[in-house]
């Protein structure tokens, strides 16, 4: 590719395998800024400066191997392989003229690819990923076979641009684990109808292509975000639609199904009259799956999904405050990322990432930080898409058995976790997978047994960085528990 870039790059991964790290990187950056660096362990954020070559917009896919090591990602146009150059065969993604439009610089719409572990494969992945035939909606479905056993262990791209089916669909791809803890779903929506495809992923390839109605109301839909809940019970989406009148150029409302893993199917449909004509753009789960963010511009909306009336339950839970320094940061895309944080970048170019603090608070208790982490490039609209790649079996259910085999699959109590560095001094990550869908508690004790630091964990989080810079030199015993289990690790605190 022409052009070397400095990017952000979101480290969100650890270097030991005791933990799953297939969501550990979110990558950054539209324009260049020279010797930029940022230092955020305050908010769990580590963010470090690199040069590559390719631009990042809204659209974004990526993936680690359970190590979190990165493998391989790509903003629409084209594959990058772990050292930035094009991937083996990973030039010339999505074929036509809109991808002749914004290439190399990155597609528009955010969610228009994700990158799936291929089941029962320990090289292969799959990424399934849309062009625009039109401006605003894509006629196929796309995906793409990457064997990392190639080049060197840097993949190639064995299939590229399959068609999976072909439909007028909404630019959005979700995916969800299959009850049976080892297959994907993979969902897009119709534009301008009630139809959802859902597609199913399994050893042998795709299989189970199905569309069902969704029994909600039609628009002509303009944009939409959709996502599953971290514990797949629940499937939501917006839908933004073009009025035609000038005064109010957009009407959305929200949508909430409940999402069965076994079959595949979706029921009671909850829609919610969002009230506002803003172009509509962020959304995202809390990591409980109890809470659901959307958010506009001016606004960041929390809905208590445990709530007897949903609508009701909604809290305004911030308000831009119109701070401008390189660039307006309103709230655009939001991303749960591996610390159970929510972040979101604005709708225009900025400097600086929103941070929903503490997502499964109610109300303002979430404690948003707007502007709270500069980055050290101009982020435009920013997003990665990623699926909760740790949901295992639904051990409820009795028409879909476990199929983990342990090859690129995550097991249901894979409870060890890895301190880095360690000895260390003072500041660390752990990096850890809880049991399924609970929360936990990391202590730190002194030799003494005396504690000296607590910290709530999300569930289906896997990463946390802690500064403790006042802890003395000595050796501690790190803890975490969760569903009344609980493991250890000593952590050795070493200052020069």
């Amino acid at each position: 590719m022409k052009k070397v870039i400095i990017i952000l790059f979101i480290v969100l991964k650890g270097v030991q395998v005791l933990a799953q790290g297939y969501n550990h990187n979110f990558l950054l950056g539209y324009y260049p800024v020279v010797n930029a660096k940022a230092e955020i362990d305050s908010v769990n954020f580590n963010i470090f400066s690199q040069v590559r070559k390719m631009k990042f917009g809204p659209a974004q896919a990526n993936i680690a191997d359970s190590a979190g090591n990165l493998l391989f990602y790509t903003n629409g146009c084209w594959i990058a392989n772990v050292v930035g150059d094009t991937m083996v065969n990973g030039n010339n993604l999505n074929p036509g003229q809109f991808a002749n439009g914004y290439c190399p610089d990155g597609f528009p719409k955010a969610i228009m690819q994700v990158a799936l572990p291929f089941p029962d494969s320990v090289n292969k992945y799959i990424l399934f990923h849309q062009t625009g035939d039109v401006s605003v909606y894509s006629r196929k479905l796309y995906y793409s076979i990457i064997d990392m056993s190639l080049d060197s262990g840097r993949g190639a791209v064995t299939q590229k641009n399959q068609i999976a089916f072909s439909d007028s669909l909404i630019f959005g791809i979700t995916a969800c684990k299959h009850a049976n803890g080892r297959d994907w779903w993979v969902a897009v929506l119709k534009d301008s109808s009630d139809v959802i495809y859902t597609l199913l992923l399994t050893p042998n390839g795709i299989t189970n292509i199905q569309q069902q109605h969704l029994f909600v109301p039609m628009h002509i839909n303009f944009s939409s975000i959709q996502t599953f809940s971290p514990d797949g019970s629940k499937y939501a989406y917006t839908v933004s639609s073009a009025t035609g009148n000038m005064s109010y150029p957009y009407l959305r409302d929200l949508r909430i199904l409940d999402f069965d893993r076994c079959s595949g199917l979706f029921s009671n449909a909850y829609v919610i009259n969002l009230n506002d004509t803003n172009f509509g753009i962020g959304l995202a789960f809390s990591a409980s799956s109890r809470f659901l963010y959307t958010s506009k511009a001016f606004q960041i909306s929390q809905f208590d999904l445990q709530a007897s009336n949903i609508q009701a339950s909604r809290q305004f839970v911030a308000w831009y405050d119109f701070y401008n320094n390189g660039g307006y940061t309103t709230f655009g895309y939001m991303y749960l990322a591996a610390n159970g944080k929510i972040y979101t970048t604005s709708t225009g170019s900025t400097i600086y990432f929103n941070v929903i603090d503490q997502p499964d608070s109610v109300g303002l208790s979430c404690n948003v930080l707007q502007h709270s982490i500069q980055s050290p490039c101009y982020l435009y609209a920013h997003h990665v898409n990623h699926p909760n790649y740790y949901l295992g079996c639904d051990t409820t259910q009795t028409t879909c058995p476990c199929l983990i085999t342990g090859i690129n699959e995550i097991g249901q109590h894979d409870f060890k976790f890895s301190i880095s560095p360690n000895p260390n001094n003072g500041s660390f990550k752990i990096i850890y997978l809880l049991p399924q869908n609970k929360s936990g508690t990391l202590q730190i004790f002194d030799i003494n047994g005396k504690q000296v630091y607590k910290q709530n964990i999300p569930p289906w989080s896997t990463m946390q960085y802690i500064s403790l810079p006042k802890l003395a030199n000595g050796v501690y015993n790190c803890t975490i528990t969760s569903n009344n289990e609980r493991v250890h690790k000593k952590l050795v605190i070493l200052k020069e």
